[in-house]
């Protein structure tokens, strides 16, 4: 057992002697062993560190962040106020995987600039393991500035100084200028430019722990982490309530009224559970732009803490953009998830057709995920809630054999063959599931296979092996013709 654990590092979960017959598998398809080792590294991987980027308002956040993860995705745009559906993004440096939270989004000019600067760093901040603060070099150190400076020694966690907008050698002294800041070396970068992003990137490494702060499983029979996610006003500090069986949080009609994240610890169905109220948005804020997304940014940090994700949505209502892109944050984020469908006691016969047709439209992609109809005012199902969750948990946790995966492949590749594109038919040669929590699959083909196909796929494993509330990750690798053997 414990060569399984010390291997699991070097070739995601596989044990020794089913990594080395995998190996051999990929010898004998003509694969690229060091390019297939690589591939179950990256598969294998367990939850990533996460980096939060903080800053004032146009010191160039989500320029640096694309800079980072080495594509054009976060929004970039002078005016602030640019909402965006997505703020946390993957990134890798010198072979290193890690998390990168953006906080560019939403300038709050009702609070003053410096309470909005705040809220937005406290929220990334909380989801993160190290910090990287950006500073404009041009301008110097601010008072908003020295205000941020103040949060992150409170928080206590790993900073790098980035001193933005250095074009050239002549900048240089004014990044100098930033070590009264008192955090250490200020990095003289040019997030536009690319230039001295790389040195930057070395120490955010240097500063990134090897694995994040709260480890999975680390604590055998530790009770899990679950997030209570949905849009502002939904009930989830209800919820939390009604399944603390005390007044925790405070309730009220506003949405957003929930200021700090409440971890709590809850005894239910005769276990001890953690959960993570994640209701709602700093302060009242009234304005419905600012409000989705510091929801998202609570939303992000809440779902990094968590193992499994409970998505409330109510039912009252039709199903809106904001519960879909909160269920998307959930599962890119490649936690468990269970749909808790509240406030079920208001539902007339009507109303309930209409929500089956919508969940059916709207939320098709989760079909997989257990739910639960419950009212948190009057406790109504929830005994319902812990067996979905550990349905959940242990779907996400679920490893299939490489020897059973590969004669379930064999099966599906005979009896459902890919359709055959430009006179050639792709085949998927051999497979395995490299990583769990969620579980990743690596496929390795003789050629591109469509999306279709590959949803065939997934729905058929979930089919034969279960994996109930759990998102599947599977990647493709195709095999180079130079190096097929006849």
């Amino acid at each position: 057992m414990n060569d399984q654990i010390h291997t699991g590092a070097a070739h995601g979960e596989l044990g020794d002697a089913e990594y080395a017959e995998f190996m051999e598998l990929a010898a004998e398809e003509g694969f690229d062993l060091e390019q297939v080792e690589g591939d179950l590294a990256a598969a294998g991987h367990g939850p990533l560190t996460v980096l939060a980027v903080v800053g004032r308002p146009n010191v160039g956040k989500s320029t640096l962040v694309n800079r980072i993860i080495g594509r054009r995705e976060a929004v970039v745009e002078d005016r602030p106020g640019v909402t965006r559906d997505r703020v946390t993004y993957e990134a890798e440096w010198s072979g290193r995987r890690f998390k990168v939270v953006d906080t560019g989004g939403w300038e709050q000019d009702v609070l003053g600039i410096d309470a909005s600067v705040a809220a937005q760093a406290e929220f990334a901040i909380e989801a993160a393991d190290a910090v990287v603060f950006v500073v404009d070099a041009t301008v110097g150190a601010t008072d908003t500035d020295e205000a941020v400076v103040k949060l992150l020694r409170r928080a206590g966690k790993p900073v790098v100084l980035c001193a933005n907008k250095v074009d050239g050698p002549s900048g240089e002294a004014d990044a100098a200028m930033l070590w009264s800041l008192g955090l250490g070396e200020p990095y003289p970068v040019s997030a536009l430019h690319g230039r001295g992003t790389g040195d930057m990137l070395d120490a955010v490494l240097e500063a990134l722990p090897e694995a994040p702060a709260q480890t999975f499983g680390a604590t055998v029979g530790g009770p899990r982490r679950i997030a209570l996610i949905g849009r502002p006003n939904v009930g989830k500090s209800s919820l939390l309530n009604k399944v603390a069986g005390e007044e925790r949080v405070v309730v009220n009609e506003m949405a957003g009224t929930t200021r700090d994240p409440v971890d709590e610890m809850i005894e239910l169905g005769g276990k001890t559970w953690k959960f993570v109220d994640t209701a709602g948005i700093r302060r009242r804020v009234h304005l419905q732009e600012g409000a989705d997304y510091y929801a998202s940014l609570r939303t992000a940090a809440a779902v990094e803490k968590a193992e499994v994700a409970v998505v409330l949505i109510d039912a009252s209502e039709s199903i809106s953009v904001q519960d879909q892109r909160i269920v998307s944050m959930a599962v890119e984020a490649g936690r468990a998830i269970v749909v808790a469908y509240n406030k079920w006691d208001t539902l007339d016969e009507e109303r309930r057709y209409y929500l089956e047709r919508e969940i059916e439209t709207e939320l098709g992609q989760i079909q997989w995920a257990p739910r639960v109809n419950v009212s948190a005012r009057t406790g109504r199902h929830m005994e319902k809630l812990v067996p979905a969750i550990e349905t959940a948990l242990d779907g996400w946790e679920t490893r299939v054999p490489t020897g059973r995966l590969n004669a379930f492949l064999g099966e599906i590749v005979a009896s459902h063959p890919h359709p055959v594109r430009g006179g050639k038919q792709p085949r998927i040669l051999f497979g395995t599931q490299a990583g769990t929590r969620p579980p990743r699959f690596v496929l390795f083909a003789s050629g591109f296979l469509e999306a279709g196909y590959r949803r065939f796929i997934e729905r058929r494993l979930r089919e034969e092996f279960g994996f109930e509330g759990t998102p599947l990750q599977i990647s493709v690798r195709v095999r180079e013709k130079r190096g097929r053997k006849k």
